[in-house]
């Protein structure tokens, strides 16, 4: 996937939903754990030198595999190249915890199951449609995929 360098900057310096000082090991053979800061930007996790404020790299949280590793560690598997794995280490197991369910809930896949969830949920609750009145209720993203299509409202009474 191509990103444009300078826009990667520009997002990495917007507000986090998280950010501490972990220990990071990178997939390569033969690195070694570090001390990086860590920044969760919407759906890509930044990483930097402690002491410089241009990231270094960013990973895109989507198409990926978050597992705790142990107590105060968790990785980073992408499903493409599952045998790639970036590690981190935390300070504290509630730390670790926390980092996990953040990474997790920020994937755009993520989000949009719970759409879907939510969308669902009102429909059922009060017969309309909530995406209805911004007029993106028939785009495919929004569909849900397993059989409960929200059916279209009957508008021959109106």
């Amino acid at each position: 996937m191509r990103f444009n360098e300078k826009e990667l900057v520009s997002l990495s310096r917007q507000p986090s939903e998280m950010a501490a000082e972990l220990g990071m090991r990178g997939p390569k053979k033969g690195d070694v754990v570090k001390k990086r800061l860590v920044k969760l930007v919407v759906n890509f996790l930044f990483y930097f030198r402690t002491d410089e404020e241009e990231p270094i790299g960013a990973l895109l949280l989507e198409q990926c595999r978050v597992e705790r590793e142990d107590r105060q560690s968790f990785s980073i598997a992408f499903l493409d190249e599952a045998e790639r794995k970036y590690l981190f280490e935390c300070d504290s197991e509630e730390q670790c915890r926390e980092w996990v369910d953040s990474i997790m809930k920020a994937s755009y896949e993520f989000m949009r199951k719970n759409l879907i969830f939510y969308r669902t949920e009102i429909h059922r609750l009060t017969g309309k449609d909530p995406l209805e009145q911004y007029g993106i209720s028939d785009e495919t993203r929004f569909q849900v995929n397993n059989g409960l299509r929200l059916m279209p409202r009957d508008t021959s009474s109106l």
